[in-house]
């Protein structure tokens, strides 16, 4: 198995404007990467676009869109796409990612919405994939989503699903961690089982994500809580399986005070530390 590529490296944070000024003024040391949604970045000047290049001229940054959409009836949208590879090209971002999810029809539904796992729609996402990425002129990433019941049609499990459509996409992975222990929970299957059934190779980072619990059996994906236990041990569980890749720590609100959340991203650091120099399972698979 050969190294493994990937457009940033180490911890990420996510920059989020109303923590911008703390962010500026607090050592971020542990800090490698940050990440942004284009479509709250776009265009925009004045004192947050001056604040917003302090950051870009001093960290690498990738992008994680909210509204591209890719499972939405509607044609796709290719001049949102070309508004985005601009401001990709602009602030030299390393990486652009979505949901593998739909947010839209004939207006946004302001949700993300989970496609129906069959392979009519396998087909019809990849397609759409491509094209985002013959237009952007690179490859792009989709996370695996979380989702609270299954969208009608369901043919395929959803590793099943995942798997085809990054593979008839040819397209990367972001591989969102709470998402596997939200779902893991919510429609109750092993999460250690589906993690290991992910394609190392196309892995180009990851997140990791606190979340709330509506019921015992009912996990909300917020992004706005710590980070969990058993979601660190999948995260530790991840490293050990496919090596170490680029972590980014989302926290979307109730944001705490920025030394508490760079715990967190030091947390991370640490787990990176640990596998760092060890043979990941997959390789040790790959030579038996």
């Amino acid at each position: 198995m050969t190294k493994q590529h990937y457009p940033i490296a180490g911890t990420g944070l996510g920059l989020r404007r109303e923590v911008m000024d703390e962010m500026l003024e607090n050592d971020l040391t542990p800090v490698n990467f940050m990440e942004v949604a284009p479509e709250n970045w776009i265009n925009v000047g004045g004192t947050f676009g001056k604040k917003f290049r302090q950051f870009t001229e001093k960290y690498d940054f990738v992008c994680h869109g909210l509204s591209l959409s890719i499972g939405s009836p509607s044609p796709l949208d290719e001049d949102f796409v070309k508004s985005v590879g601009q401001f990709l090209k602009i602030h030299d971002i390393k990486h652009y990612s979505e949901h593998l999810t739909y947010c839209s029809d004939d207006g946004h539904l302001y949700d993300l919405l989970p496609i129906p796992f069959s392979e009519e729609a396998v087909h019809y996402v990849a397609e759409r994939i491509r094209r985002v990425q013959d237009i952007l002129q690179q490859e792009i990433s989709m996370e695996n989503a979380s989702y609270y019941t299954p969208a009608p049609g369901k043919e395929m499990a959803e590793i099943d699903f995942l798997k085809a459509v990054l593979e008839e996409a040819n397209c990367g992975l972001l591989l969102d961690v709470n998402n596997i222990y939200v779902n893991s929970v919510n429609h109750q299957y092993d999460a250690i089982e589906f993690l290991k059934k992910l394609p190392a190779e196309r892995i180009r980072y990851s997140h990791i994500a606190g979340h709330y619990n509506e019921d015992k059996d009912l996990i909300v994906d917020t992004h706005g809580a710590d980070v969990i236990d058993p979601v660190w041990d999948i995260l530790d569980k991840a490293y050990e399986h496919f090596g170490v890749f680029p972590t980014l720590l989302e926290r979307d609100f109730n944001i705490p005070p920025i030394p508490e959340l760079l715990k967190e991203v030091n947390q991370i650091a640490k787990a990176q530390q640990k596998w760092q120099n060890t043979t990941p399972t997959v390789e040790l698979e790959a030579q038996a």
